[in-house]
């Protein structure tokens, strides 16, 4: 439905996290994505006993709660003419983050994301990861902006 959206990300392969976006509007956004089992960042982190790293669980937040936002809403600004030769890159500026829960590998993780404000190319969202049992992963307030780069 509003999976679109994924085309414009930066990212590719193995530092992609979003799997699906659910919903997308002015307000707000809820993706979703399932951490692979075999993923790097699980070999050394901890032996024997994986557990994503909050690094992870941060990009994953911020990749769905705020860049997808972002993209949108840029995308949504009259006079954007996005064509094969321009390209958005975002730019984390700030976050807070709480951890409350283990997220560990194979386990699907949702995202949702309410934005505080859009303003001069900067948005400020309040974003929370909840597990496959709905409880609450992590909740933080991220700021960013996604810049317009031409690649002519």
């Amino acid at each position: 439905m509003n999976n679109h959206i994924l085309n414009h990300l930066p990212y590719k392969s193995t530092f992609r996290f979003i799997d699906n976006i659910t919903s997308l509007n002015e307000n707000g956004v809820t993706g979703d994505f399932t951490l692979k089992q075999d993923a790097f960042f699980y070999e050394d982190h901890f032996e024997g006993n994986p557990v994503t790293p909050g690094v992870i669980i941060t990009e994953i937040m911020a990749q769905i709660g705020l860049v997808v936002l972002g993209i949108f809403l840029i995308m949504k600004e009259p006079g954007n003419d996005f064509t094969s030769d321009t390209s958005l890159y975002p730019v984390l500026t700030s976050t807070d983050v709480s951890f409350y829960k283990m997220v560990l590998p194979g386990q699907k993780v949702t995202v949702i994301s309410q934005k505080q404000y859009f303003r001069f190319g900067k948005l400020k969202c309040v974003v929370e990861m909840l597990n496959s049992e709905k409880e609450i992963v992590a909740r933080g307030t991220f700021a960013g902006i996604i810049k317009h780069i031409d690649l002519k």
